[in-house]
């Protein structure tokens, strides 16, 4: 009973004191770094507790399993700094670092949990393991191979740890920085071409360790690349073919010559032994010694020039690389006769420069020639290379005179290199040559020639005044002043107007330009001479045709002439409403007076009333039911049709046409061909286009009548011209303006455009009402008299300045 008693009590005071331990945490955060005596926070403001009560209460610090950095002013409660905190000595590569603390106080007892976070402050720079990186790489190593570098540490940690690698700037290396698992980085250097030792033997680069702290701190490393040859050279003679002269009779062991290869490598690979190839003959090799380290010739055996003259030789040059190269050297050794005196020239006279039409035989120059040595060693003979247009001619003794033997060409030879040889006949030959430029002097003998003969420019139609159209340059081989050239337009009057006032040619440098814009409806292509002429005296000259075609642009809209109406009206037309299928309710007619490209016109319905009533062909422009009409069709139908042409842009005109349903007994026949005589043809739609068409042929016939009335007046002899199909009726330096004798408030209709040509009236196409149209190019004050008849009060004539202008009333 007394040992359940114990117990009790035991157990009640041991939740007595549980009770009095605080559970929460009070947690702190401090940078590292801190001075000494540095208050952290007030431990008794924050912990509840009475200030006055901390010493009678023993309030004491515990750290747990960590040297006190960190204690409390029993006076004023305050948490400060005893000892300036480490970080990265205390939590060592730790990405959080924490001291835990516990405050215990008496009377009663009470122990409250405290932890201070140490912050990480950017106190360390990034520093390479090792200063100075060494790398040996081989020069045989391809692209891109990689190479680890050693990586930096950074004791701070987060975001103040190595953050990136920079490398120097480097035309054969760079580097791509890694993230590791770990979130470290590191580094690897990346070959970017292949290395060559002989270029550059050792790479030395620098490498930078950045972290990303604020500011930002570093360490650098030097990497050292040394480049390891490999055998990729071969030995290199000096000169791969030698000629080397040696006189009879010279004593043994005498040096012939001395040979050097190089080799680029370094090591063995740059050893080199010298040996004389298998296409040496064994008489060579009996004779002449070859040192194989060294690469010296020297006399083996007696030289004799009546038993061998020539000696030829391959020695071979080879390295002592793994995969030895080798390079070669022919050699051709001359044995020489004791003729020990060379054959002498003396040019006596020489004439430079001279012209290029110089007369045959013509003497150039005089050289003599002498031989100090007697007998067959000093006869002496003297030529010149074959293929020149001169020929040697002995004068006297000892003498000779070049002279001219072909006739000289300039542009094809402007000098000759004359060698004069002289050799003696001695054995062997002793020879000597004397070499002489002549100059030849340019003759105007070169007409100016165009790379063609003839020329085609294309101009599209409204070209800008002074638009460059081509560049006509002529070529003339001659020199100097023979070889400017000054351009010209050959004058050729076209209906009184020269090509001078249409085009213009710059004398320099033969670009042609239009003087004017050209209109492809009224003119259409010219036809005239270029002429180059050079300054040289006297000057030569050539000529070249030109063909200007005037390109069409799609600058005319079509204009709808059937069915009539007046400008911005609509069309009103009446058909039965007992019409067929397929019958024809109007025909819409466009003309475009642009090229057969850009006039090419196609119809379509731009609104209709009915989308299933009517048809309209797109090609002839027919308008046709497609079925009859019924009783719900409304009596009033409007169609909008518009015509376009083929242009680029294309342009189009549209007419507007209602139709009118009227009750008839007569029925519409879709094809007129097929309707039987016996039938009444006359119906109400084809009474419009038969009188439609009877007008339009009665003012056809009145434009010809008058046409041909105007070209039976005969012109005045002084200001007449004949008519041209690209006449040209603008004057330079003058502008035309329009007029006409008509009143404003008369009613016109332009209905046919009519042309003269080679004396006949002919009709080209119908055109719209109010056009203005030349006929023909007429002297100012040009009177018309009337012989056509009834055409007198149908025709009006304008004439301002030299145009005439012909309209047609309706």
């Amino acid at each position: 009973m007394e040992s359940v008693r114990r117990y009790v009590l035991l157990v009640v005071l041991l939740f007595s004191f549980v009770r009095n331990i605080s559970t929460s945490v009070t947690h702190y955060s401090i940078p590292e770094e801190m001075k000494e005596g540095s208050v952290v926070a007030n431990l008794a403001s924050d912990l509840g507790l009475d200030v006055k009560t901390l010493n009678q209460r023993k309030m004491r610090l515990d750290i747990v399993a960590n040297k006190k950095y960190l204690d409390v002013n029993k006076e004023t409660g305050e948490l400060y700094i005893v000892e300036k905190i480490d970080r990265e000595y205390i939590c060592l590569a730790k990405s959080s670092c924490y001291l835990k603390l516990e405050v215990i106080l008496d009377n009663p007892v009470r122990i409250f949990n405290i932890e201070v976070e140490i912050l990480d402050m950017n106190d360390n720079a990034p520093q390479f393991r090792r200063d100075v990186i060494h790398l040996d790489i081989s020069e045989a190593t391809s692209k891109g191979e990689r190479f680890s570098l050693s990586n930096a540490v950074d004791p701070d940690v987060g975001s103040n740890s190595v953050k990136t690698y920079h490398l120097s700037e480097s035309e054969d290396f760079n580097i791509e920085v890694q993230t590791g698992r770990d979130g470290s980085k590191f580094t690897e250097l990346i070959l970017k071409k292949t290395l060559d030792r002989e270029q550059q033997a050792v790479h030395n680069l620098i490498l930078t360790a950045v972290d990303g702290g604020t500011p930002a701190r570093s360490g650098t490393a030097s990497v050292i690349v040394r480049v390891l040859d490999t055998n990729d050279n071969a030995p290199a003679f000096d000169k791969t073919m030698l000629n080397v002269k040696i006189m009879e009779n010279s004593p043994i062991g005498s040096l012939v010559i001395h040979l050097n290869a190089t080799d680029l490598d370094e090591g063995s690979n740059s050893d080199i032994i010298y040996s004389y190839s298998l296409y040496t003959s064994e008489k060579t090799q009996q004779t002449f010694n070859l040192n194989p380290s060294t690469g010296e010739i020297t006399v083996k055996g007696m030289l004799n020039y009546e038993d061998f003259r020539i000696y030829d030789m391959e020695v071979i040059a080879t390295d002592h690389g793994d995969n030895s190269l080798s390079g070669q050297c022919t050699i051709k050794i001359l044995v020489e006769d004791m003729n020990d005196n060379h054959p002498e020239i003396s040019i006596k006279s020489f004439q430079s420069p001279v012209n290029e039409n110089i007369e045959l035989n013509s003497v150039i120059a005089v050289v003599s020639v002498s031989d100090k040595d007697s007998g067959d060693n000093g006869v002496v003979d003297l030529h010149i290379p074959d293929n020149m247009p001169f020929k040697l001619r002995e004068s006297s003794d000892n003498y000779y005179e070049l002279v001219v033997s072909e006739p000289l060409d300039r542009e094809k030879v402007p000098e000759y290199e004359v060698t004069f040889t002289v050799t003696d006949r001695g054995s062997p030959p002793l020879s000597d040559n004397e070499t002489m430029t002549l100059e030849l002097l340019d003759v105007n003998d070169n007409v100016p020639q165009f790379p063609q003969s003839f020329y085609t420019i294309r101009v599209m139609e409204n070209n800008a005044p002074g638009a460059l159209l081509s560049s006509l340059t002529a070529f003339d081989p001659d020199l100097h002043e023979n070889q400017y050239l000054v351009y010209f337009i050959l004058e050729r009057e076209i209906a009184n107007t020269s090509m001078s006032m249409l085009f213009s040619i710059n004398p320099e440098n033969g670009n042609l330009y239009a003087l004017k814009t050209f209109d492809y409806e009224i003119e259409k292509e010219f036809l005239f001479h270029i002429e180059a002429r050079d300054s040289g005296s006297p000057p030569l000259s050539s000529n070249v045709s030109v063909h200007i075609i005037i390109v069409d642009q799609n600058d005319n809209a079509p204009v709808i002439v059937s069915p009539w109406r007046a400008h911005g009206s609509v069309v009103e037309e009446k058909i039965p409403r007992s019409t067929d299928k397929g019958s024809l309710v109007a025909k819409v007619i466009a003309l475009d007076t642009d090229s057969v490209h850009n006039s090419r016109i196609t119809y379509q319905f731009l609104q209709v009333t009915d989308a299933t009533l009517f048809s309209l062909d797109q090609y002839n422009g027919e308008i046709r039911t497609m079925r009859m009409f019924s009783y719900r069709d409304p009596r009033h139908q409007r169609l909008v049709v518009v015509a376009k042409d083929n242009g680029e842009p294309a342009l189009s005109a549209t007419v507007t046409i209602k139709l009118f349903t009227v009750e008839t007994a007569v029925k519409a026949y879709s094809d007129m061909t097929e309707v039987p005589l016996e039938y009444d043809i006359f119906s109400d739609l084809n009474l419009y286009l038969v009188i439609g068409l009877g007008s339009v042929s009665f003012l056809l016939l009145i434009t010809i009548l008058v046409t041909i009335v105007l070209k039976c007046q005969k012109p005045k002899p002084s200001k007449a011209a004949p008519p041209c199909r690209n006449s040209v009726i603008s004057e330079r330096n003058s502008t035309i303006a329009d007029s006409t004798l008509v009143s404003n408030d008369a009613y016109w209709y332009s209905l046919f455009l009519a042309e003269t040509r080679k004396g006949k009236m002919v009709v080209r196409q119908p055109v719209p009402k109010g056009s203005r149209y030349i006929v023909s190019s007429l002297p100012r004050g040009t009177g018309l008299t009337d012989t056509s008849g009834s055409a007198a009060s149908t025709l009006q004539v304008g004439i301002n300045k030299n145009m005439f202008f012909l309209q047609v009333p309706l």
